[in-house]
Parts: structure tokens; C-alpha cells; sequence
């Protein structure tokens, strides 16, 4: 996962090394305090190797992120491609024998391909911004957040039967705007995915982790997933259900995971399926 950025970076210890190591080796040199000299050579050099290793994880990182969005680009956004070309060709013929019926129907299949690819798009975009994006850390009030989601939720949908519990003062650290679109996304999709159940049954709230660790959770009675497909859940376009049975795109989660990331925490899940899915997460700081 992508190792959180900071607001502030100092300056980088392997520019601020190279004098300070020239000048300790000439202490060591003139005999001058060499124990001194060779304890404060061992930590820079700790320090440049903890920088490096840092280094290293951001490169890997970004590497996984280039390959996510190569694989976005060539093949969830070619199936609507190849779609608004299919229903092109047969729109052509439709027009040419003056079936208007069939025409119009063809040319809305292709406004609903392009509709996709601009979801597509900015769900991409998205997902760009967030790994970029400063962060802003600050106390937020996840559970006052999602009460605030889910009264929207609700306002939208007011027949739907729901118990909606959400633990008081559910406070954490973070960017507020980055852990609004985190606690919209995990709302929306307990409702979605409860939609089909008699009643939604959603607990928001946390538990201790490992350590000082907290461990907040989104849990519902709803559809739920198997677990061995669990590796999918959080990558980009990624769906464990059908269209057809709950719409999306299936960005949410991955949007979720890299939120979760840059705040240098930790996301996981478990469910059954038509049992429930339980999303965990940890936000340590950013």
C-alpha cells in the first residue's frame, strides 16, 4: 500500500548528510571525539538507510498503481469501446433500411456506452487526485459523518426498512474531506447492499486492535461476498456481484483502500455471502 505523504517534508536526509558526513570523517581523521564522531555516522546512516527503504516502498507502490491503471485502461475501458462500436455498425444498417424503431434503440445503447466510459473516467480521476491530494490532518468525528450519510441515504430511499446503529464520538485522525468521501463510500455501499434484504440491519463503530491500536468497522446484514474472492475487493473496478443485481462500478472500495493507505492504516473485510460483509480499517495518523 502507498506509505502516507507529508504535508511538511523536511529536507531529505541524504542532502543534509554529505556535509555532516565530511565533516565527522575529518573529526574522525584529526582524532578529534572519534567514538562521538562514529556514533553520530552510524545514525545518519541509519537514517539514509530508513530513507531509502522508504524510497523504495513509494517507487513499488507507484509501480502498482501504473500497472492498476494500465490494466483500467486497456480492458474496463475498452468493453464499453467495443460496445458503442458494435451497436455503431448495427445502427448503421437500421438507418439504412429506415427501421427507426431499431435505430433509436440502438442509439440508446450507445449513449448508455458512453455514459459508462465517463463513469469509468472519473472514477480514474478520482482515484489520481487521492494519491496526490495534501493531507490536511485534523479530529474528525467518523460516527457523526456517517449519521450524516446514511439521513441522506435514507431521504433518498424513506420506504426502505433500516436499523442503523452508530457508535457516539467516533473519533479519529485525518484529512476531513479524504475520510468524508471514505465514510460516504463504506455507507453507501452497506445500504446498497442490504437493499435486497427485508430489513437492513448496519452497525458503525470501533474496537481495540492490536496494541494502542483502534479498529473501526461498517457492518451489515447484507448480501456479502465470498471470502475467496476477498484479493478483488479493493482494486479498481473491481465487482463481487452483478450489475444487474446492484449497480456500480465498482470503485468505491478501491477509492476506500487508498484513502485508508495515504492516512498510513490498514483495510480489511469479512463476510458470507447473503450473511453480511464487515469492513475494517485503521487510520493511525497521516
Amino acid at each position: 500500500s502507498a506509505r502516507p505523504v507529508m504535508t511538511q517534508p523536511p529536507e531529505p536526509v541524504a542532502v543534509s548528510a554529505v556535509p555532516a558526513m565530511a565533516a565527522l570523517l575529518q573529526k574522525i581523521r584529526d582524532g578529534d571525539d572519534v567514538a562521538a564522531a562514529e556514533q553520530e555516522i552510524l545514525r545518519i546512516t541509519g537514517l539514509l538507510e530508513d530513507e531509502l527503504n522508504q524510497r523504495s516502498a513509494q517507487v513499488v507502490a507507484a509501480n502498482k498503481e501504473l500497472e492498476n491503471f494500465s490494466y483500467s485502461v486497456s480492458h474496463d475501458l475498452r468493453a464499453p469501446l467495443s460496445t458503442i462500436d458494435g451497436f455503431s455498425r448495427l445502427l448503421e444498417g437500421a438507418v439504412a433500411k429506415g427501421n427507426a424503431e431499431r435505430s433509436t434503440h440502438y442509439l440508446q445503447r450507445i449513449r448508455l456506452g458512453v455514459g459508462n466510459i465517463n463513469e469509468l473516467i472519473a472514477a480514474l480521476l478520482a482515484v489520481s487526485r487521492l494519491l496526490r491530494a495534501p493531507l490536511a490532518p485534523q479530529t474528525v468525528d467518523l460516527g457523526a459523518l456517517a449519521e450524516a450519510a446514511f439521513a441522506a441515504l435514507q431521504e433518498v430511499d424513506p420506504e426502505r426498512a433500516a436499523s442503523i446503529t452508530v457508535q457516539p464520538a467516533l473519533i479519529a485522525q485525518g484529512d476531513p474531506a479524504m475520510l468524508k468521501q471514505l465514510v460516504d463510500h463504506l455507507a453507501g455501499n452497506a445500504w446498497k447492499f442490504t437493499s435486497k434484504k427485508e430489513r437492513a440491519d448496519i452497525m458503525v463503530g470501533s474496537q481495540a486492535g492490536p496494541g494502542a491500536e483502534t479498529v473501526y468497522f461498517f457492518r451489515d446484514n447484507g448480501a456479502g461476498f465470498d471470502m475467496a474472492h476477498a484479493e478483488k475487493l479493493f482494486g479498481i473496478f473491481q465487482r463481487m456481484h452483478v450489475s444487474s443485481d446492484f449497480p456500480g462500478i465498482g470503485a468505491g472500495l478501491s477509492i476506500v483502500q487508498r484513502i485508508v493507505a495515504r492516512h498510513g492504516g490498514r483495510v480489511w473485510a469479512e463476510a458470507e455471502p447473503e450473511r453480511g460483509a464487515t469492513i475494517y480499517f485503521t487510520l493511525p495518523g497521516a
